[in-house]
């Protein structure tokens, strides 16, 4: 996914904007939104993946031990 991101990053951002009318602004404007939207949410599964692999981990290691520390 981050390949994507990126490279939509580097088209939006390639875009001349002193030549767009009134509504290709607004919709440039939106798109830009949503990818930032997008990359936060993709921060945000990364770190949810982190902490479900530390849980995992505790769950794991509780389920071998014999007094469950």
């Amino acid at each position: 996914m981050a390949d994507t991101i990126a490279e939509t990053v580097d088209l939006l951002y390639s875009i001349d904007q002193d030549h767009l009318t009134l509504d290709q602004q607004i919709a440039l404007g939106s798109a830009l939104a949503n990818l930032a939207q997008a990359e936060r949410l993709e921060q945000i599964n990364e770190r949810l993946r982190v902490i479900h692999q530390v849980l995992n981990t505790w769950a794991l290691r509780a389920a071998t031990t014999t007094d469950g520390r």
